[in-house]
């Protein structure tokens, strides 16, 4: 497994590089590229579902990205201390009739020495909005990178 950087014990600016990475590789929407950012027997909770080692990391990630279509993610850094971080997050996406969601979460990150993600927990909550309210577009500007969004 090829190391990830920045590496635990996390400071404020290694934990703002991290939280970046995630959302860049998540917004690729490529399962096998955001799979490699985790250890081969990662463990996840996402909602209701667990997931365990990248094999299930990529069939899950696909699963999603075929019926979240036009998926766009933020990720905001909301805490850290030696090897976790904490993110909030907010995605849009709509599904094959056209109904648009904005979901909501928190995710809690474990990392192991090598910058790897050995475990993933994520609460989530969804929102139906119209097209009209959607305010996530592809991939944050490099200018917008580490700005707070909005709760609502």
């Amino acid at each position: 497994m090829a190391p990830r950087p920045p590496f635990p014990p996390f400071d404020e600016e290694t934990a703002r590089i991290k939280v970046q990475a995630a959302e860049d590789a998540w917004n690729t929407r490529d399962p096998e590229r955001v799979a490699l950012a985790y250890t081969e027997d990662s463990v996840w909770r996402n909602r209701d579902q667990f997931v365990t080692g990248r094999a299930e990391i990529v069939g899950f990630l696909t699963r999603k990205w075929r019926r979240e279509l036009d998926y766009a993610l933020r990720k905001e850094l909301w805490g850290f201390r030696e090897n976790r971080i904490a993110v909030r997050f907010q995605y849009e996406c709509h599904d094959a009739d056209g109904q648009w969601y904005r979901s909501y979460g928190n995710e809690l990150w474990e990392f192991d020495p090598e910058g790897l993600m050995r475990r993933r927990e994520a609460s989530i909550n969804d929102l139906r909005i119209s097209e009209s309210e959607r305010r996530i577009f592809g991939n944050r500007p490099q200018e917008e990178h580490g700005v707070p969004f909005p709760l609502r």
